[in-house]
């Protein structure tokens, strides 16, 4: 074996363990809800296929959960659709916060990276881009090493179904939480960012109250983000 391939070999293999050590905190999150998302599959009817198709194409543990349970009800695939549209619209600013880092990117490349952004990934990807890692190979590996432990906990899931009666003791509604905690965590630098993330988390709540359940999370992320650029324009003309 030729020194150029070994040393490619290499190469390849500490890529690989960057982006497994990066990736490892979704993957913990992913695990439990994606096998708790498989489950409930499972007991409303869906088939394995069909399970296994929607982590692959959909991609979105909220959007699932909410689909699976109103297919559950028996609503119109219509609805569906549109319910877990309007849930994902946040993708849309997502991945207009990461398009300032990627936007030398070709096309393709930027739309086989949307497609694999999630809440989580975007967080860790905003964390890394803000501290100057923009490596595009960890990028994709990142999202493809997250979306493959995503349908396999599904997959697996689905398997279980039968052996689990009720996921709620297991606790696994908090998974999701604990990780948006973590990964919220990594991305706080100052004391704006702590009041901007307590703010619209408030914002969020306060809008559910009010009914505007499906929407709240986009409209708090938008007024939080004008509040935050607010107060650092503010204090950046004050210093």
């Amino acid at each position: 074996m030729s020194t150029e391939v070994m040393t490619e070999e290499r190469a390849g293999r500490s890529l690989l363990a960057e982006g497994l050590r990066q990736a490892a905190p979704i993957i913990m999150g992913y695990v439990p809800v994606g096998a708790a998302f498989g489950v409930l599959a499972s007991k409303t009817g869906l088939s394995l296929l069909s399970t296994v198709l929607m982590s692959v194409f959909v991609y979105a543990g909220s959007a699932q959960l909410i689909a699976v349970a109103m297919f559950a009800a028996g609503l119109s695939p219509l609805a569906i659709v549109i319910t877990t549209l309007v849930v994902n619209l946040r993708h849309v600013l997502m991945t207009a916060a990461l398009s300032q880092y990627v936007r030398s990117w070709p096309k393709w490349q930027l739309a086989l990276f949307a497609y694999e952004v999630t809440d989580e990934s975007f967080a860790l990807h905003s964390a890394r881009y803000g501290r100057g890692d923009r490596g595009k190979g960890v990028s994709f590996l990142i999202n493809s090493i997250a979306h493959v432990s995503w349908v396999l906990a599904s997959f697996v899931g689905y398997l279980s179904g039968s052996a689990i009666p009720d996921v709620k003791p297991l606790g696994l509604d908090f998974a999701l939480p604990a990780m948006f905690i973590a990964l919220l965590a990594m991305q706080v630098r100052d004391g704006l960012h702590v009041f901007v993330a307590g703010f619209t988390g408030l914002v969020s709540i306060a809008l559910m109250q009010s009914g505007a359940d499906r929407w709240s999370v986009i409209i708090a992320t938008i007024i939080g983000a004008t509040v935050g650029a607010g107060v650092e324009s503010w204090m950046k003309q004050r210093s």
